[in-house]
């Protein structure tokens, strides 16, 4: 372990007890997978879920599917508690979510405030403009360049894993059709004023050239929220928790840890961050 690094680890103050929970709510051209730049990072601070409420080539929206059931945001608020139910049961949880996962995380907030202790929303979609989706036009087409121009800002510094993950997706039928059924069943669906009822303290973060949902509404939207935060990341695309990693892994830690959570804050404070144990 390198100097500086025994060093942090000294004078960051431990405590004790169970940590919080955090749950990962992924996007629409997402899997859980998704967050493999910021789970390992979280995992020091918190306990970590990542469930899989979107696999498109998975039993349960493949059988809503074959039933031709529609794939809703209800449907994924429901899917959602039953998975905490079931699986985690240690209330209030953390949520971090990114784009389709904002309509999901906000719907969840409202719905169950009791189980609900911070919302971290990156690039959420929902927030009353009209979601722009080349990101389609390259899933039609099976062109996996199409795709990742779409998501990120600067598509030449794209990890490898990220094109690979794309390519495999891209070759399966059953992910294109659960995917495109997806779209069908949550685009129009907003909730820029269900942002009003969130009782939870909600930080909100979009990339400035963000091509699939507009920041500029993005922005507008952080307004509605009671106790809500907003960051603005500049040679950002939609995907931050990928492309600025280092920046997102340490404002969540920082927002949902932190006494006084801000969205600006110091750099000390974003290195010297510490879990917050629940004491009960």
């Amino acid at each position: 372990m390198a100097p500086w690094n025994t060093l942090l680890e000294r004078i960051r103050p431990k405590s004790y007890g169970r940590r919080q929970q955090v749950v990962l709510i992924n996007g629409l051209a997402e899997q859980a997978e998704s967050w493999f730049r910021n789970r390992r990072f979280w995992g020091r601070f918190f306990e970590v879920h990542a469930p899989n409420i979107l696999v498109y080539e998975g039993e349960a929206i493949q059988t809503r599917i074959a039933n031709k059931e529609p794939i809703t945001v209800d449907y994924l608020v429901q899917e959602l508690h039953a998975y905490l139910t079931r699986f985690v049961q240690t209330p209030p949880y953390h949520l971090v979510a990114s784009s389709l996962g904002g309509k999901v995380a906000v719907e969840f907030a409202v719905r169950y405030p009791e189980l609900v202790n911070r919302v971290v929303l990156l690039c959420p979609s929902g927030m009353g403009d009209e979601e722009q989706l080349p990101v389609m036009e390259g899933v039609m087409r099976g062109n996996m360049h199409s795709v990742v121009r779409s998501v990120f800002h600067k598509p030449r510094f794209v990890d490898r894993d990220i094109v690979r993950y794309y390519q495999t997706q891209l070759s399966s039928r059953k992910w294109k059709t659960g995917l495109l059924r997806t779209i069908r069943g949550t685009l129009d669906y907003t909730v820029r004023e269900q942002l009003k009822q969130v009782a939870a303290p909600t930080l909100l973060v979009t990339g400035e050239q963000d091509r699939v949902c507009d920041p500029k509404t993005a922005a507008e939207a952080a307004k509605n929220l009671k106790i809500g935060h907003f960051l603005s990341i500049p040679k950002c695309g939609h995907a931050p928790q990928i492309e600025k990693a280092w920046l997102i892994n340490r404002l969540v830690v920082h927002f949902l840890t932190s006494p006084k959570p801000t969205a600006t804050p110091k750099w000390t404070q974003l290195l010297l961050a510490k879990p917050t144990r629940v004491t009960k």
